[in-house]
């Protein structure tokens, strides 16, 4: 099948998950909408995350997508329930991927946990890891700062890394030995992340993960693109700068000159 995968996320977090996706769908068109503009969705309400994650998944639709995935760990755990019960593609998370695979990874049962403040108050990673897991030992953190300095474009500035190391004082004296970047914006941190934490811990990243289950469920449902001869047209939406996510969705995506779109979705 020849459609394209939708994928939404509160800004350019989910472009790890398109990274991903691309190195192992190459064949597969990926259509890319983020949030900019109302990013980041961590500290808001859940009716706005909520009605946000709608507005993005209606966008897709009409755009005749054979499958939805939520990037953003926040939507994820606020309504990626509602939204699979209401539509009739599959729809992917992509909390249920990094905790399957930090439990792979760990050996002492004692995960850590960064996101936003919007997921880690929800609890869904510890809810996840400990339906597959009863026994195993959660150790959260809000990183607040995170999100907003990979969408200024500062996530390999030393103010970058200043916050980072701030950020995860109380965490690198835990005795974690897998750490979950529970937000898709965390692994463009990840250099950063690894530098403070020790080359001993496992960073997990949602996106890997995603992009396997993602293979599996369209080999699953017939629905891979199996024409060796189209050359997939990517589409990227913006409902903010569009100089500012060019930017980073070439230098994270390394490609140039990506068709990038601005949009609007609703009021606040």
């Amino acid at each position: 099948m020849e459609q394209p995968i939708g994928i939404i996320d509160s800004g350019v977090g989910g472009l790890t998950v398109v990274k991903e996706v691309m190195r192992q769908l190459p064949r597969e068109t990926i259509y890319y909408v983020g949030d900019t503009a109302r990013c980041p969705y961590g500290p808001r309400p859940v009716h706005e995350v909520k009605k946000y994650t709608w507005q993005m998944t209606r966008f897709l639709l009409k755009k005749n997508i054979k499958m939805l995935v939520i990037a953003c760990n926040t939507a994820t755990a606020v309504v990626l329930d509602e939204i699979r019960e209401h539509v009739k593609i599959p729809v992917f998370g992509v909390i249920y991927p990094g905790a399957r695979a930090a439990l792979k990874n760990t050996r002492n049962y004692k995960i850590g946990v960064l996101g936003t403040i919007g997921t880690i108050k929800s609890q869904a990673y510890v809810t996840a890891l400990k339906s597959i897991n009863k026994d195993v030992e959660v150790i959260s953190l809000a990183c607040p700062k995170f999100v907003p300095l990979v969408e200024s474009g500062e996530y390999d500035s030393p103010i970058a890394k200043r916050v980072v190391a701030e950020t995860l004082t109380e965490m690198k004296q835990t005795s974690i030995d897998t750490l979950i970047l529970g937000c898709t914006h965390y692994p463009l941190l990840q250099e950063s992340i690894k530098n403070v934490m020790g080359s001993h811990i496992r960073i997990i990243s949602s996106g890997e993960e995603t992009a396997r289950e993602i293979s599996t469920l369209l080999y699953f449902h017939d629905r891979f693109n199996m024409n060796e001869t189209v050359i997939p047209k990517h589409r990227f939406f913006t409902t903010g700068s569009k100089k500012i996510f060019s930017k980073i969705a070439c230098d994270w995506l390394k490609k140039d000159d990506l068709p990038v779109e601005t949009i609007y979705l609703g009021e606040e």
